[in-house]
Order: structure tokens, then C-alpha cells, then sequence
């Protein structure tokens, strides 16, 4: 016989949100595959785990950079061939705050020259290296010895990984925005703090793009309310104004948007729309930038 579900415990089903997907996050110490990450290709002694205090240890003089991306910890283990032990490389996974934060560490290492690799939510494979990114961790493969090994290895030892990671192996919703023939493939990047070095600008990405063969900067100011938005522009439109150069300025309750002369950047136009700010700097031909970043605004309507 059927029993009826309490009121309350239906309520609570259907106003709680769901476990996130971190909650079937494998330890972080499981995720580098043992006792081989592929056929030939060993771990060379165990696991280490590595936190903020003593990341450190493991790449000095890069850890301040991983901070402001939310870094929680650091698996690291060597793998050697069987045939050969000193060609092996390390292994790296690192647990960042979110996606996008993951995105933003790998963007910084990532070069348009190298070959991509269809791996997690994108990848990209040197000669000695390997770099790729999924749900919100950051994997790196470092060659070690005396010549690198085959691309092959590499790319079999990655997938390994990558099996073991969150299946989420899309790419931050923020990027659909550079979705455009005018930007340049593999350009777009995250910075989590300071955006253009402005202190007001807290988060957000910038990419580059080609306007009749100029070449201008785009970027995306990311806040978490229209309202924090709208501080983030006045900020900067004050500060454009108290810097003595050129400014123009439209408001209305809903959307501002300004053209004027940045004092690093050069010309700029910003357009403040919601939650987020949209500009390029750097750029000569200002009707063209203009269309370009109103189709982008046009974009973020499903962000």
C-alpha cells in the first residue's frame, strides 16, 4: 500500500537544491591512476599532496598565482617508462575554486602555437608538456629526463586522468560570449583580481580581436549583481574623468556606457548591461569597436 509523503519532507525535496557535483568528487589522491597511468608507464613512488601552505615546495616562485584562482590542493607524482626510468614525466592536478577559475590557470599557460588536444574542456600539448583542464581542475604533464616522452604517452596518461575526474567537461559559460568570427582563437583569458590592474574591475576575462586588421583588446567585467556592476562603472568613469582626458558619458537606470581615453590603455568604450561590463581599449577605429561590443552585450543575455 502506498503511504503519502509528509508535507514537509515534499517541500524539502522540491525547495533544496541538489548535492553539487563536488559531493562525487573522487580524493584527490586517487584521481592520478596507480599503479600506471597507460601500458609501459609507471608511478614512480606514491602520491603527494601539497595545500596552500606548502605549495610551495612543489613550484616555487609560481604559487602566488594559483591563490587568487581559489587553489585547494595538489596532487603531484612522477610516471617512468618501464623500459627506460629516467624518461618520465610529472604529474600534476590541481583543485581550483570553479570552472572558470581552472579555465584562467591553464588560459595563463596555454600558447596559440601549440597543438590542441581534445581533452576535458580543452587542451593544449607541447613537445614537453601537456596542459588540460576539466570540471573545475587543472591537469599538467611536465616531461623530466633526458628527452621527453612520446606524444602518444602523453596523450594516453591524460585520458587516464581524466576518466577519473568530475565527467563535466564543458567549457565556462562566460566564453560564449567571445564566440565571434572578430576574436582571435585561443586569445581569451581569465583573471580572477585586478582586472587591467584596476582595483575596481574585481574579476573578468579579456580577449584579443581583429577589426580590419587592427588588432584591439576586448574585455568582460563579471559582477555578481547589476548593482555591483553599475559601483564598477562609475568607479571607472570617475576615475577616467579625474585623469583629464577625453570622456563622454551616456547613463540611464537600466544600461551606461562611456567613450573616452584610458591613461594606459588608450581609446576605450564601455558599456555596463546587467551584471557585466563590456569595453575594448586600444583601438583607432572607434565605429567598428562600437558595433563589436554591442553585439557582444547582445550576448549576454543568457548569462
Amino acid at each position: 500500500m502506498l503511504r503519502a509523503v509528509p508535507f514537509f519532507l515534499l517541500f524539502i525535496g522540491l525547495t533544496c537544491p541538489a548535492f553539487p557535483a563536488s559531493a562525487a568528487e573522487s580524493p584527490l589522491d586517487k584521481i592520478l591512476p596507480a599503479p600506471a597511468c597507460a601500458e609501459g608507464w609507471v608511478m614512480d613512488g606514491k602520491v603527494t599532496l601539497y595545500d596552500r601552505d606548502t605549495l610551495f615546495e612543489r613550484i616555487n616562485g609560481e604559487a602566488e598565482l594559483y591563490v587568487p584562482y581559489g587553489f585547494d590542493r595538489l596532487a603531484a607524482a612522477r610516471y617512468a617508462s618501464a623500459k627506460e626510468p629516467q624518461t618520465g614525466f610529472d604529474a600534476d592536478v590541481y583543485r581550483m575554486g570553479s570552472l572558470l577559475d581552472a579555465f584562467g590557470i591553464y588560459a595563463n599557460y596555454r600558447k596559440r602555437e601549440d597543438a590542441g588536444v581534445e581533452i576535458g574542456a580543452g587542451g593544449t600539448m607541447s613537445g614537453s608538456q601537456l596542459f588540460f583542464y576539466q570540471d573545475r581542475y587543472l591537469v599538467r604533464l611536465q616531461a623530466t629526463g633526458p628527452k621527453p616522452p612520446e606524444q602518444d604517452a602523453f596523450l594516453a596518461c591524460a585520458r587516464a586522468i581524466a576518466r577519473n575526474l568530475p565527467a563535466n567537461a564543458g567549457q565556462p559559460r562566460e566564453l560564449e560570449l567571445f564566440a565571434v568570427p572578430a576574436v582571435v582563437p585561443k586569445s581569451e583569458r581569465y583573471s580572477a583580481s585586478s582586472l587591467l590592474g584596476y582595483d575596481f574591475f574585481r574579476r573578468g576575462l579579456m580577449a584579443d580581436a581583429l577589426l580590419g586588421g587592427e588588432q584591439v583588446q576586448l574585455f568582460l567585467v563579471t559582477e555578481d549583481s547589476p548593482e555591483r556592476a553599475r559601483t564598477a562603472f562609475d568607479r571607472y568613469r570617475d576615475y577616467l574623468k579625474s585623469s583629464g582626458k577625453e570622456l563622454q558619458v551616456v547613463e540611464a537606470p537600466d544600461r551606461a556606457s562611456l567613450q573616452g581615453v584610458d591613461p594606459l590603455y588608450g581609446r576605450v568604450i564601455a558599456v555596463q548591461a546587467g551584471r557585466f561590463i563590456i569595453g575594448a581599449v586600444r583601438f583607432t577605429d572607434a565605429a567598428a569597436v562600437q558595433r563589436l561590443v554591442e553585439q557582444l552585450r547582445g550576448r549576454t543575455g543568457g548569462l
